[in-house]
């Protein structure tokens, strides 16, 4: 990659290219919208996206915080994680873009996770992915997103990947989707850009990439994903280093939010119960006492996932008498009397919680579970439908309506919403058994019955689609 001289000029604000290319002109928004809603559905049959809600809402406000400081505020993103031990991050169709919980957990700062979003933010606003696969744009939207849908999940898995790929290889039609260096140079200037207006620093990017770089120098052929679609060179790095000495220098202090999702995946994907007890262990003499109190958090998530329940009740417990305000905290005692059967002293932590911490979406999703279990489904219904739409376009939130309804007693809005979870992750054919379920049942008004055929119809033409394309 030649050098890009004049560092300091790029401190001034990056001017996009002209978004009047082909790739802009064959690709209409609402086209951007399908590919990445089919391109998000194909990918949940495939690899184990997160479902935790604090996980979730986590990743989404990061990514949120940057996009909002990027050249394109406007553009809607879709942030989820993987829940794989590889490092990779990824840029898929209509802004959805995918962190692996491995990376996450490589990252020794928020700022080093942040860099890598950013950088794949400047993937898609700069329309990398489509001008990569313009040859292609005639596809139509289920075999476009499951060819994308193919080679991205060729970097969560090779044979998945290769497999998925030749399934949809009918008609000759190959393309590879590899960033050049020339794209690799612009979303690196780009997101450093974005990072650096988001109060992130600018140094982690070079920083995290020579120590991905490093860690990885003798596996031989089983390097990093993210250092196969993104190759990190030493002139990459030097580039990078080079523009982010030109940001001025401050201390970035890492989120306690960060801190403790990095402790929670920790936990949730060890598969050595006593290894990960032993770290958690030592670290409680480690460190600053903000980094003891995480380790203490992480213990306390270790005794629920073990189903010791006194213990995690003690040890979060302890945490909220010192640290009243901490969410995280709160969130893990109540899902504590949650998981331990206690329904009705989970019911009443969540209530309080949901008074004291109004915004948190995240929490009012596990306060509709335990309303579930205290069979109270109409405050849950009124609850799940005040929650924000992008909280509602979550799997989880038409799961938990489909079982409100019910509880309910409404056996065609049950089967309705639970078609919408089957959809949602990518299981067309269980979605349109439950609309047909839903038509069998007697008494249902001719309003529902229209909305039924309408939503069956729309899901037998995705239907035939994807056969067309298998």
């Amino acid at each position: 990659m030649a050098p890009i001289p004049m560092y300091a000029l790029e401190l001034n604000k990056i001017e996009l290219p002209d978004m009047g290319d082909s790739a802009g002109a064959l690709i209409s928004p609402a086209e951007e919208k399908q590919y990445g809603e089919a391109f998000f559905r194909s990918l949940h049959s495939q690899v184990e996206i997160n479902q935790d809600s604090e996980i979730q809402d986590y990743i989404q406000t990061i990514g949120e915080k940057l996009v909002a400081n990027s050249d394109t505020p406007s553009y809607p993103f879709h942030f989820f994680v993987v829940l794989e031990n590889d490092i990779n991050a990824f840029a898929g169709p209509g802004g959805y873009i995918g962190v692996n919980s491995g990376l996450i957990l490589m990252t020794e700062a928020e700022s080093e996770l942040a860099s890598v979003m950013a950088h794949e933010i400047a993937h898609v606003t700069q329309r990398h992915l489509y001008r990569s696969y313009e040859s292609s744009s005639r596809l139509s939207i289920p075999m476009a997103a499951a060819t994308l849908g193919a080679i991205l999940l060729g970097t969560q898995s090779a044979a998945a990947g290769q497999a998925a790929i030749m399934a949809i290889q009918a008609g000759s039609v190959q393309f590879q989707i590899d960033f050049t260096r020339e794209h690799e140079a612009e979303a690196d200037r780009v997101g450093m850009q974005t990072l650096s207006n988001s109060t992130y620093d600018p140094r982690s990017m070079p920083t995290f990439f020579e120590r991905l770089q490093q860690s990885t120098r003798y596996a031989g052929q089983n390097i990093p994903e993210f250092l196969r679609t993104h190759p990190v060179t030493a002139s990459r790095i030097s580039d990078s280093r080079g523009r982010a000495d030109n940001y001025p220098y401050k201390q970035y202090p890492d989120s306690l939010t960060y801190q403790l999702i990095k402790t929670k995946l920790h936990v949730l994907l060890s598969k050595n119960d006593n290894e990960i007890h032993a770290i958690l262990q030592a670290r409680l003499n480690q460190g600053l006492p903000e980094q003891r109190t995480v380790a203490q958090y992480g213990l306390g998530l270790f005794a629920l996932k073990t189903q010791n329940f006194v213990g995690a009740e003690t040890i979060f417990q302890g945490l909220i008498k010192d640290n009243p305000e901490q969410s995280h905290y709160a969130a893990a005692l109540a899902r504590t009397a949650l998981e331990s059967s206690n329904y009705k002293l989970a019911l009443t932590r969540y209530q309080k919680l949901t008074a004291q911490f109004p915004d948190n979406n995240a929490m009012k999703l596990e306060y509709v579970s335990a309303l579930l279990k205290t069979g109270d489904p109409n405050t849950a219904k009124n609850l799940l439908l005040s929650l924000p739409l992008k909280t509602q376009k979550l799997p989880v939130f038409s799961q938990l309506l489909a079982q409100t309804y019910g509880d309910l007693n409404q056996p065609a809005e049950s089967h309705r919403y639970l078609a919408d979870y089957y959809f949602a992750i990518g299981e067309t054919q269980q979605a349109i058994l439950q609309l047909r379920l839903a038509q069998q049942i007697r008494g249902i008004s001719s309003q529902m019955m229209a909305i039924l055929r309408e939503k069956l119809t729309f899901l037998w033409n995705v239907s035939e689609q994807e056969h067309r394309n298998r």
